[in-house]
């Protein structure tokens, strides 16, 4: 009987990467936008920080069929995902970590006063993601954007 190597776990791996000083790029706040940058891939996954000013959010969007997780390093974040129709809210303080299926689909916004940031996992490595619309409690396709092109 052989036994499959268990599954890299993404929430452990987005804490490894926790500590900004241990970044290969320095942590930085766009006033304009959310900052994002690729800290390291292997052969299973990717690993992404980002940073959150105030205000500053996702649109409603997929993975392109990556699973993840995500880990908020310091700030508040909250994520908002579609249940019966409807946005539910959930609130994620720092420390506090989300795994994520290759079917879910959320936004993410800093509502808090202070700068938020976050560290993201996915298995595999993002080729794509779909932003979507609420309408009338259903989920519509906006727009697909592609690594290489859009991040």
């Amino acid at each position: 009987m052989t036994h499959d190597r268990p599954a890299t776990d993404l929430l452990a791996v987005a804490a490894r990467w926790a500590d900004p000083t241990g970044w290969p790029v320095p942590l930085r706040f766009d006033p304009t936008e959310r900052w994002y940058a690729r800290l390291a891939g292997a052969d299973d996954h990717e690993v992404w920080a980002l940073s959150w000013l105030p205000g500053q959010g996702t649109d409603l969007h997929d993975h392109g069929g990556s699973a993840g997780a995500f880990l908020v390093v310091a700030g508040t974040l909250a994520e908002e995902t579609v249940n019966r129709g409807r946005l539910l809210p959930h609130v994620l303080p720092a420390g506090v970590g989300r795994r994520f299926g290759a079917r879910h689909v959320h936004q993410v916004t800093n509502r808090g006063a202070e700068p938020a940031v976050s560290v993201h996992v996915y298995r595999p490595a993002l080729l794509r993601m779909t932003r979507y619309d609420l309408l009338d409690g259903r989920l519509r396709a906006a727009e697909v954007a592609e690594a290489g092109r859009s991040w």
